[in-house]
């Protein structure tokens, strides 16, 4: 299965993405703000993979001025149906749609791994305003949370796929997973987690793309075995999902 298949296969999901991904915590558009030295408030702001518009909600309510770039066809509806007076165009990182010098701020919200960064960073460097800033985060799951470990071994056993390696890159490492060796870069980690009902958890876990291209079946079998397993673990039915922000911030020169 290719990273493009992958990547195409959220949109025949689109409204279970929506429903049941976790959003973001607040402190991570303040240390935006931090990192870059100015205020979301009034700013330019162009949100890229925007997907069903979890992160692009979040940059409006701090008062950006927001337009969103997605590729996928299922996304954008799920989008134009959650956010139907935000901007949105069709494209990708690797060819923004966008003339140059015209935003202040570029954000990609679990998208950026899905680009080609031999193109998606001259491309943001290209769109960027002088001062404007690439910021690239991820929710990534925490080190030290014993259950969410054996379900990781669990998910990637049962969907064929290599063990998520949960020891967390150091900052020199993050950068160059991220192509932005050659660039000043800021990292932070942000702690934060969410509790919700067992059945968005597991929503929330069949709607990654290792579970997007498995046959139904298999799928379902591995929910029937999971629940069982979590109810052992939070017999009230609520799962506590921890989370690390893993936060990457180019400014431009």
């Amino acid at each position: 299965m290719t990273s493009v298949s992958r990547a195409l296969s959220f949109n025949a999901a689109a409204a279970q993405y929506a429903a049941n991904r976790p959003s973001y915590p607040p402190v991570l558009f303040s240390t935006i703000e931090e990192i870059t030295g100015r205020p979301l408030a009034g700013s330019r702001v162009v949100d890229v993979g925007a997907g069903t518009g979890i992160a692009t909600a979040l940059l409006r309510e701090q008062g950006a001025d927001v337009i969103a770039v997605e590729p996928g066809d299922g996304m954008a509806a799920e989008f134009r149906r959650a956010l139907p007076d935000v901007a949105i165009v069709r494209g990708d990182g690797n060819a923004l749609p966008l003339a140059d010098l015209s935003c202040d701020l570029i954000t990609y919200a679990q998208a950026w791994h899905w680009t080609d960064t031999s193109r998606s960073v001259p491309e943001a460097l290209r769109v960027l305003r002088p001062g404007g800033a690439l910021a690239l985060w991820w929710n990534t799951g925490a080190e030290d949370v014993p259950w969410a470990d054996a379900q990781d071994e669990r998910v990637a056993h049962w969907c064929g796929v290599a063990p998520h390696d949960r020891a967390r890159p150091d900052a020199v490492r993050a950068g160059r997973l991220a192509g932005l060796s050659d660039l000043p870069y800021a990292r932070r980690l942000l702690r934060w987690s969410r509790i919700v009902p067992l059945d968005t958890h597991l929503a929330n876990i069949t709607s990654h793309s290792a579970f997007l291209v498995l046959d139904e079946a298999r799928t379902q079998e591995f929910l029937k075995g999971e629940r069982a397993l979590l109810s052992e673990v939070f017999p009230d039915g609520m799962v506590e999902e921890t989370y690390v922000v893993d936060l990457l911030v180019v400014t431009k020169p």
